[in-house]
């Protein structure tokens, strides 16, 4: 749901009372790592490497927006998405997403 906490104007991206891009590209990423979750080893996670996306349509504020992510290819411990955004059937935005698989603890410990 769109709301004032993720408007353009909240997240510093813009001066409009619409979807952010940075949040709408949140929610595909979102979808990315929850389309594989299930698949994952048990103590692995997936974390994003590269998002590349368009961002064709204003959502104004009580719009619904839901995203996709689709498996394009996977390559060792790289998996690549074709992601989009939606409010309803209209198409918001669109792109590639790249996620590596990596061990949460190891991961977590490379912050020192």
């Amino acid at each position: 749901m769109v709301t004032d906490t993720v408007t353009a104007i909240k997240m510093g991206s813009g001066d409009m009372p619409v979807l952010a891009t940075p949040a709408m590209m949140a929610l595909m990423e979102n979808a990315a790592m929850l389309a594989v979750d299930d698949e994952l080893p048990e103590g692995n996670t997936t974390v994003g490497g590269h998002i590349e996306s368009s961002h064709l349509k204003p959502s104004k504020i009580g719009d619904k927006v839901s995203a996709t992510a689709e498996v394009t290819k996977v390559d060792g411990k790289k998996i690549e998405f074709k992601i989009s955004a939606y409010s309803g059937d209209v198409l918001l935005g669109e792109g590639t997403h790249l996620r590596f698989i990596v061990d949460r603890e190891r991961f977590l410990s490379k912050l020192g």
